[in-house]
């Protein structure tokens, strides 16, 4: 566990600031998703193009077709122009669903809490953590004046007896 999240750490996928809170760097994170999500549209494409290819009757009759077909499943649009007939084709497309809208879905979710901070507590977190660690030093600086104004009272209180 600790190799992995110095791993992580390493890997400039976030950094942990002194109140342990982890700063994700959202740059290289949409790089990431978005080479995942490639990845998936020209692998499931591919697969996709081989299964319906061969098949009489199926829509899909080039790669740009089963290109096409998995960038309309992920972003849930599917025009219907193209669609699979083989249960491969089929499955492929199920799988870009589910995939791809959640690949996107979470793109967009970042991008949307960057730019309207919804849900960013963090800031607000370690402005509150520096707060309070300033009033606690102001705290101790008040107890110790109070321990001083004691004792010098109680000196006080015995020279007057």
């Amino acid at each position: 566990m600790i190799i992995l999240q110095s791993a992580m750490e390493k890997s400039n996928l976030f950094k942990v600031d002194e109140f342990g809170v982890k700063n994700y760097n959202y740059g290289i994170l949409a790089i990431v998703s978005f080479a995942l999500f490639a990845l998936l549209n020209i692998s499931l494409g591919y697969i996709t193009f081989v299964a319906e290819s061969a098949v009489v009757g199926s829509p899909v009759k080039n790669y740009a077709d089963a290109f096409w077909l998995m960038l309309m499943s992920s972003t849930t649009i599917g025009f219907g122009d193209v669609y699979p007939i083989t249960l491969a084709g089929r499955i492929a497309v199920f799988v870009m669903f589910i995939l791809g809208v959640g690949i996107l879905g979470g793109v967009g979710a970042i991008f949307a809490n960057k730019i309207f901070g919804f849900a960013d507590t963090n800031i607000k977190n370690r402005e509150l953590r520096k707060q309070n660690i300033e009033i606690l030093q102001q705290n101790d600086k008040i107890y110790q004046k109070l321990i001083a104004l004691e004792e010098k009272l109680e000196a006080f209180d015995k020279e007057v007896r």
